[in-house]
């Protein structure tokens, strides 16, 4: 590619060579071509005067697309689909009479355009799944290793690293739930004509509606397809963009969740993503380690999420039975999030399979938090003990208080524990503080929430697409 134009960086650093496909000129024409084979070939079983000899000349020439020769046309005539019909007549001498025969350009344009997007949902739900998958194994290897846990962001009670990786993963599955909706309700456009009468099928086929019923019908099985929009104008509603964009935009809040919190312990040095050998975090900075990974997946997450408002936009903008000002949009917003969103996804994996996670650092960060949360439990030990509940309250509020004033004001070690332990109101010995501290009974059964979680909701979610598991996850740069 000439480096004296603008390359999309979706292409050129983020999405997979199999997401870009999709979205290529040899898919989208190509499938142009299959529509019209599809056309030709159900107006022929209908009675239509198509000879076997022009589909064998159709179906001889899907790929050998003169890229040159439509865009040569396209300058002239200032019609994609006209450009691209002349192309075919020119390579099909025999056939050109019947292409495109009774259709109007949105059979070809709506009907690929459901097509791409089925294809490129049925990517994004194979790089899903590997990374839910990924996250399973991740929070099934940490299950039990206990960590601080936050609300605010401010220090609360302690979970497991594990059972935090079950929040983002229960995003995930409902984002699998909801992308397997759209892909179940996708149906093609058809072929009901200029307004969607289908009054130009009527016509050839002598005011035969049956068969102008039987035609939708044939064609959307050719393509793979169970049915048709039940009703349109000239376009399928473009409240699918929008139902589809949503998924993605859906998946994306879930990256962007995860990925934030990941920076977020990235910074407390709880986390690391996948650092190369040679990699350089800074230019300025020899010694940082950025959690470059997870930013991009924010970025593009971010970019995504701001592409549903985008179809939003078109759907409700659509006058009447169609106009055109989707069409330019379109091109580049459909495209560009399925893109965006297929290089996130790979990072996600990236991530989670290769990335680590620091025990002692989070030892050290319960360790400075334990003695706040452990007066409850002091509490109730030193009333066991006949203690005064009420002036006891009262003691641990002073000494915490005074504890804090050391920590914030003075920069020192809390030493609360101290304070309790020389205080003879609550009978503290050392092994008493130990058996209390155990960090173990304040995670609450967060272990046992995870085991349950992967058995019962992760693993069966994830068995259908057994065969789709192992993806590479290589990122660009």
């Amino acid at each position: 590619m000439s480096k004296e134009i603008y390359e999309n960086p979706l292409c050129a650093r983020y999405a997979s060579r199999e997401m870009q496909h999709i979205f290529s000129p040899d898919f989208k024409f190509s499938t142009w071509r299959k529509l019209w084979i599809a056309l030709a070939e159900s107006e022929q079983e209908l009675g239509l005067p198509i000879t076997d000899e022009q589909l064998d000349e159709m179906r001889a020439h899907i790929y050998d697309i003169d890229y040159a020769k439509a865009a040569d046309y396209e300058k002239r005539l200032r019609h994609d689909v006209m450009a691209h019909i002349r192309t075919y007549g020119d390579a099909c001498p025999k056939a050109r009479g019947i292409i495109h025969l009774g259709a109007t350009s949105c059979y070809v344009g709506d009907n690929t355009d459901v097509i791409q997007m089925r294809q490129a949902l049925l990517r994004i739900r194979k790089m899903l799944v590997n990374a839910i998958a990924a996250l399973a194994d991740f929070a099934q290897a940490h299950k039990d290793v206990p960590t601080l846990a936050y609300t605010h962001f401010q220090a609360a009670q302690p979970t497991t690293v594990g059972k935090r990786a079950c929040l983002w993963l229960q995003d995930y599955l409902m984002d699998l739930e909801r992308l397997e909706f759209e892909l179940a309700h996708l149906k093609l456009l058809g072929c009901k004509g200029t307004t969607g009468t289908g009054a130009s099928f009527l016509e050839l086929f002598g005011g035969d509606g049956d068969k102008v019923v039987e035609l939708e019908a044939r064609i959307a099985k050719k393509m793979g397809f169970d049915a048709c929009m039940a009703v349109s104008g000239q376009t399928y509603s473009r409240k699918v963009d929008a139902y589809v964009l949503n998924v993605l935009g859906d998946i994306a809040q879930s990256m962007y969740k995860m990925a934030g919190d990941l920076r977020l312990l990235a910074h407390m040095k709880e986390f690391d993503e996948p650092f190369e050998a040679e990699q350089v975090g800074s230019s300025a900075m020899a010694y940082k380690r950025n959690p470059m990974r997870c930013e991009r997946i924010c970025s593009l997450s971010r970019y995504v999420i701001n592409a549903v408002r985008n179809t939003a936009d078109t759907a409700c903008a659509q006058w009447l039975e169609r106009t055109l000002d989707d069409s330019a949009n379109r091109r580049i917003s459909l495209p560009e999030a399925f893109l965006a969103t297929d290089g996130a996804l790979t990072l996600v994996i990236n991530v989670i399979r290769g990335g680590r996670i620091y025990p002692k650092v989070m030892e050290k960060h319960l360790a400075e938090e334990m003695p706040f949360m452990a007066t409850e439990n002091i509490l109730m030990h030193a009333v066991t003990l006949g203690g005064d509940r009420q002036e006891l309250h009262e003691a641990i509020r002073q000494h915490a208080q005074a504890a804090a004033v050391k920590v914030k004001l003075e920069g020192g070690d809390n030493d609360l524990l101290d304070r309790l332990l020389a205080d003879p109101a609550f009978h503290l010995t050392r092994a008493d503080l130990d058996k209390v501290l155990d960090v173990r009974k304040f995670v609450g059964l967060a272990p046992e929430q995870t085991d349950v979680f992967l058995r019962e909701h992760v693993r069966p979610a994830l068995a259908p697409y057994a065969a789709e598991l192992g993806v590479e996850a290589e990122t660009n740069v």
